[in-house]
């Protein structure tokens, strides 16, 4: 009878776990769906995750190609700016062997060569002397002020003509008539510069207004001008003859050719002192003019003066890509 007792109610956990396996057996999909629901979780978190990952690589991929592609950039800029180095050095080297072999075939001597480079670089640094000028010239600075840069530029055309008197020495020649100026620049040339009563007439316009004094003395200046210069062409002139009558001799009547040549080369010796002459010409012009007119007035006057010059060379410019263009 305590048996039978025990069996039926002292056993709960075996009848517990019997009532559970009963559940399992008879509800089949409850240990499935249970499953399946961790499943679907995992594979939820495990697809985020990849796709997370796939997108951070189609970044890094993204940079990377745009490190690449600035990276090929910079190459080639680099490429391009070596090419573009290495075609001017080969331009300049190209350029001063042609004039090596251009001054050789005209004949220019080296103290010529050298003068002509000082003369660039004069042109240069009279510009900058004139822009200086044309800047203060647009403040209240007082007239000591502009003196120094009026006088300044008046001085510094004294320089180019203590160059050219210098290199006169080498050949009088080329610094009357040679190349260190520009075809347009030489057409309005007179014994190897600009010719002083020219420019006078020139400039009048910029001086305005000039009180009577101011018109008197100017007119007095450019007729004393002419006068001068007249004077030096006409005994040109004569030179020129004189050395034209020697070389006629030498052919017509024969002797002794040493003796002829030396001759002619001392009458040719006499155009370096025209050449003098005339910038000091110049040079005089120049001061006198500044000295008659007020300061703001010399400045102006000077600056047209430049500016004149600087036409010319931008005139010769034009004229030269004309021609090109015309012959291509």
């Amino acid at each position: 009878m305590w048996e039978n007792t025990y069996d039926g109610h002292l056993s709960p956990n075996k009848s517990l776990n019997s009532q559970a396996d009963t559940m399992l057996i008879d509800n089949p999909d409850y240990n499935s769906q249970e499953s399946l629901k961790s499943s679907q979780d995992t594979e939820k978190s495990v697809s985020y995750k990849l796709q997370r990952r796939l997108a951070q690589n189609r970044e890094a991929a993204r940079k990377s190609r745009l490190k690449k592609k600035a990276y090929v950039q910079e190459l080639e800029s680099g490429r391009l700016k070596l090419a573009k180095l290495e075609h001017e050095i080969e331009k300049a080297r190209k350029q001063a062997a042609y004039t090596d072999l251009s001054n050789t075939i005209h004949g220019l001597l080296p103290g010529i060569v050298v003068f002509e480079k000082k003369y660039d670089q004069w042109v240069v640094e009279q510009h900058k002397k004139e822009s200086e000028l044309a800047t203060i010239l647009q403040t209240d600075a007082s007239d000591m002020e502009l003196r120094v840069f009026v006088d300044g530029i008046v001085n510094h055309y004294q320089v180019l003509f203590q160059m050219k008197a210098d290199a006169a020495k080498t050949d009088t020649f080329n610094l009357l008539y040679g190349s260190w100026k520009s075809p347009v620049e030489r057409l309005f040339q007179w014994l190897g510069g600009f010719r002083p009563s020219e420019v006078l007439y020139i400039l009048m316009p910029r001086f305005e207004p000039l009180t009577d004094t101011q018109v008197v003395n100017l007119s007095r200046l450019r007729h004393t001008c002419r006068q001068a210069e007249d004077a030096l062409t006409q005994g040109l002139d004569k030179l020129e003859q004189t050395l034209a009558q020697s070389v006629t001799i030498n052919i017509t009547e024969g002797g002794n050719y040493d003796t002829h040549m030396s001759s002619m080369i001392e009458v040719a010796e006499s155009l370096e002192n025209f050449l003098n002459q005339a910038d000091h010409l110049r040079h005089q012009t120049l001061q006198q003019m500044s000295r008659i007119l007020t300061i703001r007035q010399a400045s102006r006057g000077l600056l047209a003066l430049g500016e004149y010059f600087q036409r010319l060379r931008v005139l010769n410019s034009l004229w030269s890509s004309r021609a090109c263009i015309i012959s291509s």
